[in-house]
């Protein structure tokens, strides 16, 4: 039987258990250069020492002007490497895998003199409008995706996360709300996605695993559903996508239309649904916090992963605070045997 603490081969990731630590942005840059810091150190390697199999390392941008503050992770200069790749080779030494989630927050930009989109249509009225994309900066920013995962190759890492949700810049492109371009990528809104995946994929190893977090479902009147999401997630696994890390939503301001729910497991549906549509290894995520919940996830065979966001942020070690009240077992830092 499949279960939280079952082990997980997928490629070359080899897991220990099926518990992923989701990218969560710290906003904890110091000097707005995108380099990491002490406190991201701290912050992932003590998820290591507290048993999460797989690691994503929060939204990480491939430009000054694609965060969403200034206060962001980059991998835009060589520079931004070696502190990564210290976060990584701790990761590893206490036994877990890492990935990293590439990104541009396009007109989510907060702090960008003038963000960029496919279209200059603006969040809403307390964000900046954006300038539209020309043709040759679209196919540029492929380029600046490829870069910036060649970097995070050097760095180390096990895994690629493209973020392809919650309204940013590859979301925006693939959504009508947000894209009204004339050109070829705006007749075909899937082009820059396949594009930047098959750019990532270029720069990886044959062995790696390219993973895509997608938003499955647009909460607002006229966003798009499952039934669309399942359309274009088939063209990016074409494209090279191995798994998709299924969520929801981020497109704009949320209207009556369809309001997110509330409950706990929410999205699991949503993951459930492109995993049996595409045949293809997802990771769930939304409040999945109950350990039970998250076991029941993998159990009944809706992921082949879980994410726990908000509960790791609370604990460090919510890994081995899980194992213990499901009573599985897990390798416990000596240190904290006692306590166990």
């Amino acid at each position: 039987m499949k279960d939280l603490f079952s082990s997980y081969t997928f490629k070359g990731l080899e897991l220990k258990n099926r518990v992923v630590m989701p990218p969560m942005c710290q906003y904890s840059v110091e000097n707005k250069d995108g380099i990491a810091t002490d406190w991201h150190y701290m912050h992932y390697v003590s998820r290591a020492i507290g048993g999460a199999g797989l690691i994503i390392i929060e939204m990480t941008d491939v430009e000054p002007d694609g965060r969403i503050s200034d206060f962001d992770l980059g991998l835009w200069s060589d520079e931004q490497i070696p502190a990564l790749k210290r976060i990584v080779d701790a990761c590893h030494q206490y036994g877990a895998k890492v990935g990293i989630q590439i990104a541009h927050a396009g007109r989510k930009a907060e702090d960008a003199p003038v963000p960029v989109a496919p279209s200059a249509i603006a969040f809403d009225e307390s964000y900046k409008v954006p300038r539209a994309l020309t043709t040759e900066e679209v196919q540029g920013m492929v380029e600046k995706f490829r870069s910036a995962v060649a970097r995070a190759v050097k760095a180390g890492v096990d895994t690629i996360q493209l973020h392809g949700a919650h309204g940013y810049l590859i979301h925006q492109f693939h959504s009508p709300l947000t894209n009204r371009r004339e050109d070829e990528y705006g007749r075909d809104l899937n082009r820059f996605g396949r594009e930047v995946i098959q750019a990532a994929k270029s720069e990886m190893p044959a062995n790696m695993p390219l993973m895509m977090r997608i938003s499955a479902k647009e909460y607002v009147e006229g966003g798009y559903d499952i039934e669309e999401s399942i359309a274009f997630a088939k063209e990016y696994q074409q494209a090279g996508v191995d798994m998709f890390d299924v969520s929801s939503g981020g497109e704009g301001p949320i209207a009556a239309f369809g309001r997110p729910g509330t409950h706990a497991g929410y999205q699991v549906p949503l993951a459930r649904a492109i995993k049996q549509a595409l045949d293809v290894p997802v990771i769930a995520v939304g409040r999945l916090d109950d350990p039970i919940l998250a076991n029941s996830v993998i159990g009944n065979e809706d992921a082949d992963l879980a994410a726990v966001g908000r509960g790791m942020l609370r604990n460090p070690y919510w890994t081995l605070e899980a194992a213990a009240r499901l009573r599985k077992e897990i390798a416990i830092p000596t240190q904290y045997k006692f306590g166990f």
